[in-house]
Formats: C-alpha cells, sequence, structure tokens
C-alpha cells in the first residue's frame, strides 16, 4: 500500500487520518423504549412526557400523555401503574412515582382548562360504540381525534361505566371524572344514554346503519357462590351494592358485614360500606400478599378499620334470629398460570365461624355474550379477537372486560386504543385514503436494561411520597383518600427520571469521545465511522441508555 502518510504540519488536520478501521464493534445514537413503556397498558411514552415535565411544560407534557390517554387525572388515581415495578430506578434506589406524576399534570390540565384537540380533515367513516365505560370512550377518543363520526350507546343514565359506578368517589372524585369525560365529548361524538342494546336484533341494526362496530360492553353478569342462598334478603352482589352506594341510595343492610372476596372491587365495597356505618370483615381465599387488589387498597383499607381474615373460604351459613353465623376453613391458594385461575385445598381441622347480619359477594364478573345472537365466537367465556381486536363478525371490534380478563381500567383504555387504529386502518382501505397519523419512531432495540444507564449521573435520591387523608377524616366523608403532588414534589421526582432510551441532549457522547467520532445533528447524533475504534466510552458516559454498542462484521 502506497499511501501518504499526512502529518499535521503537511495538512493542518489530522481528519485525513482514517482511524476507524481499527474497530471490532461501532457506537450507535438510539431512541429506545424504557421498560416502563414496555410495561404500559395504554403504551404511553412515560419519557417523554416526564422530560417535559422536568422542563416545567406541563401542557407538552398532557399532549403526550393524551395521545395515548385521555385520562391522565383518572389513570394517576387508579392505575395498578405496572411501569413502576418494570421501573429501572427500583433496581436503584426507588422506582419513580410514575403515577403520581401523572396525576399531577392530568390536574394541571383541569385545572387550566386544556382542550383536547380535535381531526383538522374529517375521514370517512362512521362508528357505533356500544358502551361508556373506559374502554368504549377511550375508542371513541382514538376515532374521533383522527376524524372519523362516532356514536356511542350506553345503557346506563351517564357515561363512565366502571369508572362511574364501580369505583367510589373517594378513590375517584367524581368531578375528575367528569373533566376528563366531558373533554372527550367535546370532540363531536354523539352520546345516548339510557340505550340499552336488548337483543341481537338490535346489534344488527346497529352494523347496517354503521360502517365499524366496536363493543365495549364489560362483563355485568356476577359470578357466585354456591354456599350462599342469593334469594336471601341479606345477600347482596358487590357490583350492584356498589352502583347503589356510588349513586347516595345505598342499600339498608344490618350492622355487621362480611364482603367476600380480594379485588379491587371488593375492598372497594368493603370501604363503602365502612362509610356507611358498617363493621366490615372482608373474606378472600389468597393470602395478603396474594390479593388481586393493590397492596396500598388493603393498607388503607385496615387503617380504616376493616378485619381482613385472608386465606379462607365460605363453607356454609346457618340463619337464626341474632344474625347469620358463616363457617369457614383455612385454605392453601395457589395462582394459577393466567389471572382468574387457581387451586385450593382444605387445611384439615381450621374450621372458623363468623358472625354477621349480611353478605356482599364481589368475586367477579363474566360478560354475557348472549344478548349479541349468533355469528360471535367465544374463548373461555370471552368474546374472542383476534391482535388487531376484530370479532369473528365482520366489521365488528371489541374490547375491555367482555374480551379480556385484564380487569384494570388502563387495560380497557389501551384496548380501545389499539381498537380504534385497527378500525382506522380498515375503514381508511375502504375508502383509499392515506393515513395522517403517525406515532413516535424508536429503534427496534430490546428494552433498556439497566446496565445501560450510567448511574454516576443520578444520585440516589428518595421517591416522593404523598400523604393520605386522615382514616377518621375519611369516614365521616366521602373526600379523596389519597393525596396528590404538589408542583415542588412533581418537578423533584421527575428529576429522579433515568429518561431510559430516549435523549437529553447532553452532549457527553460528544465530549467524552477521544476521537471526536461523535457529531451532533440538530437534537440528534451521528457517529462518524470513518473515526470511530469502538471504544465503548460514549457508551458508558450515555446517562439515558441512548448510546449502543453493535458487532461491525466484515
Amino acid at each position: 500500500m502506497n499511501m501518504p502518510i499526512p502529518t499535521t504540519w503537511t495538512t493542518g488536520s489530522t481528519d485525513a487520518v482514517k482511524t476507524g478501521t481499527w474497530r471490532a464493534s461501532l457506537a450507535k445514537h438510539i431512541h429506545a423504549r424504557a421498560p416502563c413503556h414496555g410495561a404500559c397498558p395504554v403504551d404511553g411514552d412515560i419519557a417523554e412526557w416526564i422530560a417535559l415535565a422536568r422542563a416545567r411544560d406541563f401542557h407538552g407534557a398532557w399532549q403526550v400523555l393524551v395521545r395515548h390517554n385521555p385520562f391522565p387525572s383518572i389513570a394517576g388515581r387508579i392505575c395498578h401503574h405496572p411501569c413502576e415495578a418494570a421501573c429501572n430506578r427500583a433496581s436503584y434506589d426507588e422506582a419513580l412515582s410514575i403515577c403520581k406524576l401523572e396525576r399531577f399534570v392530568g390536574d394541571q390540565a383541569l385545572a387550566q382548562g386544556w382542550a383536547l384537540e380535535g381531526a383538522p380533515v374529517p375521514q370517512s367513516g362512521h362508528v357505533a360504540i356500544v358502551g361508556g365505560g373506559p374502554s368504549g370512550l377511550s375508542a371513541a377518543y382514538q376515532l374521533r381525534r383522527m376524524g372519523f363520526a362516532v356514536t356511542l350507546y350506553e345503557a346506563q343514565a351517564e357515561l363512565g361505566g366502571l369508572m362511574r359506578y364501580g369505583i367510589p368517589a373517594y378513590r375517584l372524585a367524581r368531578d375528575i371524572l367528569d373533566g376528563e369525560i366531558d373533554r372527550i365529548v367535546s370532540l363531536g361524538v354523539t352520546v345516548h344514554c339510557n340505550h340499552r342494546m336488548e337483543d341481537a336484533a338490535d346489534f344488527s341494526r346497529l352494523r347496517e346503519r354503521h360502517d365499524a362496530l366496536y363493543l365495549a360492553l364489560g362483563a355485568a353478569r356476577n359470578k357466585r357462590l354456591p354456599a350462599l342462598d342469593y334469594a336471601r334478603p341479606w345477600v347482596r352482589d358487590g357490583a350492584v351494592y356498589l352502583a347503589a352506594a356510588n349513586a347516595g341510595k345505598p342499600i339498608p343492610l344490618g350492622k355487621r358485614l362480611v364482603v367476600i372476596g380480594g379485588g379491587s372491587a371488593a375492598l372497594d365495597a368493603a370501604r363503602s360500606a365502612r362509610r356507611l356505618g358498617h363493621e366490615v370483615t372482608l373474606l378472600a381465599l389468597e393470602q395478603r400478599a396474594q390479593l388481586p387488589a393493590q397492596a396500598e387498597e388493603v393498607v388503607e383499607a385496615l387503617q380504616e378499620g376493616i378485619v381482613l381474615v385472608d386465606g379462607s373460604r365460605l363453607d356454609s351459613v346457618s340463619e337464626a334470629a341474632e344474625g347469620l353465623t358463616l363457617n369457614c376453613l383455612r385454605v392453601s391458594f395457589v395462582a394459577g398460570a393466567r389471572r382468574g385461575q387457581f387451586t385450593l385445598s382444605d387445611l384439615q381441622g381450621s374450621g372458623f365461624a363468623i358472625t354477621a347480619d349480611a353478605v356482599v359477594s364481589s368475586i367477579g364478573q363474566d360478560p354475557d355474550l348472549s344478548v349479541l345472537g349468533e355469528g360471535y365466537a367465544a374463548a373461555g367465556g370471552l368474546l374472542r379477537t383476534d391482535a388487531q381486536l376484530a370479532t369473528s363478525a365482520e366489521g365488528v371490534y371489541a374490547g375491555g372486560d367482555m374480551a379480556s380478563m385484564a380487569r384494570f381500567v388502563t387495560e380497557a383504555v389501551g384496548m380501545g386504543q389499539r381498537a380504534a387504529r385497527a378500525i382506522a386502518g380498515e375503514l381508511r382501505r375502504r375508502h383509499s385514503a392515506s393515513s395522517a397519523e403517525t406515532e413516535p419512531y424508536y429503534d427496534d432495540e430490546p428494552l433498556v436494561p439497566l446496565a445501560a444507564i450510567s448511574t454516576w449521573y443520578h444520585p440516589k435520591k428518595e421517591r416522593a411520597h404523598t400523604g393520605l387523608l386522615d382514616a377518621q377524616e375519611r369516614l365521616a366523608r366521602d373526600a379523596e383518600v389519597q393525596l396528590g403532588l404538589d408542583i415542588e414534589q412533581a418537578l423533584s421526582e421527575s428529576e429522579r427520571c433515568f429518561s431510559c432510551g430516549t435523549c437529553i441532549n447532553c452532549d457527553n457522547c460528544v465530549v467524552y469521545c477521544p476521537d471526536m467520532a461523535v457529531k451532533r445533528v440538530a437534537n440528534s447524533y451521528i457517529v462518524l465511522t470513518d473515526f470511530c475504534k469502538g471504544c465503548g466510552l460514549c457508551v458508558k458516559e450515555c446517562p439515558t441508555g441512548s448510546m449502543t454498542m453493535q458487532e461491525e462484521l466484515r
């Protein structure tokens, strides 16, 4: 090779010295999903909106939040927050308080009266949505913001579904619920409340009048215990009891109440009963650590004076003039592979009795598919859908509790979002229209692990903790139990975010590269392949895991 060797005194620069051929791997700047994003039921761009909140751009943060979820204020109160369990910070000090941050941003939007943006261009197609709960409202929102006409049919007098009739005001204040629902309706959704679909003919007529149909009827058929006689006046279904209590028309029952179940609905029934003056015992199959309800709900219930009898089942009930005797057995509860599956074994000689005046059974609900008629395939008691949430009936999609055992509000919201996108894609194909919707681009990289974060730049810091309303004050009035973050807490908590996989443009990769092989271009970075030797220093100094090394095969 007869190549001239440049020198600084002949070239005036070392740029001519191409050193990139020395490497075995090459640095790459990426935009990858954080673990919290991967766990989020609504596919939220969490690192992005937290970065905007950190910069005090709360309106921008809210706009990113509502790309995927029109209910940030609601979700910030009741979401089961799997994002926090997945948070990389959990393995470093404490998980980020993502849910409370979302509540803070959502509450700012309501306080400031920020409105949702509609579609700039109307689209061809009219969609009917049956069910005004979280999934139906989510689908309506996404379809309207894409420009499709939407008519929503709700059996109850008001929209909200489970959020209104199943979750008490002490967990979800009604002004918050109404505010976030009203914003969706204001986008131009046509709403028909008190409109119940009675039979298959009603659904058939809807299919004829609309281009697509989204079913979000929920799960309204109560599961029942064989040990209870539901014809007796001292037995009530949990959903019925909660709906009456939430409507301010509580069902009169005796002083001593036993609520059977271990999920959030059972906790809501028990805690509502305490606020109505009952002495409440919660009887659950699971041990406390296994309860489906969120751990903080259990703690709050115990603070309010509810007695938890866990790892036990009802065997029989004896009725006498002085009240009821619930004969119970201790059990070993082993969870199955899927939600709702489990095995029980009685513990010998473990019988005991609980005295009560009434029983509320809150052990779950199933969808009633019979109203749909023929032509809808079922799977395990649920309406069967494919990956696009399409049912076996042409042009009909379904989501929420009638199509999934993931019985959480944000799971239902996520299903409404996915169904809306699938419906929009189908309607555009029919009318040969191109999609104007764009989503943020992420590189095809695995979720960013903690090992990719340079924690040197993130000093350990205590998670922001919010207060609770005093237990005695909770029982005296129907105020929200969990309090929110103030602005200083919110800003401090936002600074704890690692921003996993989302670049913060700190320029560390440029500054620390010994070969000046990384160049900033606008808000991104490129690696100059002529000079990168693959030393990996840019990766080690990246505080967000936005630089990675890739093997270079030659």
